[in-house]
């Protein structure tokens, strides 16, 4: 009986300690791509950086622009977070090569 009721405990812990914190990171991220839209810069888990530009029919895969005139086809699954969303005035520019440049 003791033995039992030192399994459920284990379990019980080991789904307080891993499948339950899992779970909500994992509902977190499925939120998180459901609401990057048109606008929003994204970084893929590659590691490339862009603006979404278009959604096609579906919904799973978007157009990132990276660069004027050059644009990828990713799917949503590939965004790794939303830097800055569509709108966001208090959003800190990346800052541009001409800003990197030592003053003369």
């Amino acid at each position: 009986m003791s033995s039992i009721v030192l399994l459920v405990a284990l379990f019980g812990l080991m789904y307080f300690l891993m499948i339950r914190p899992q779970r909500k990171r994992a509902a977190e991220r499925a939120a998180m791509l459901r609401a990057a839209d048109i606008g929003d810069v994204v970084a893929t888990v590659g590691g490339v950086i862009g603006k979404i530009v278009a959604v096609e029919e579906p919904g799973e895969v978007v157009c990132i622009e990276v660069d004027s005139d050059v644009e990828l086809r990713v799917q949503r699954r590939a965004i790794g977070e939303i830097v800055t969303r569509a709108g966001d005035e208090d959003a800190a520019e990346s800052p541009t090569s001409d800003d990197l440049d030592p003053p003369e």
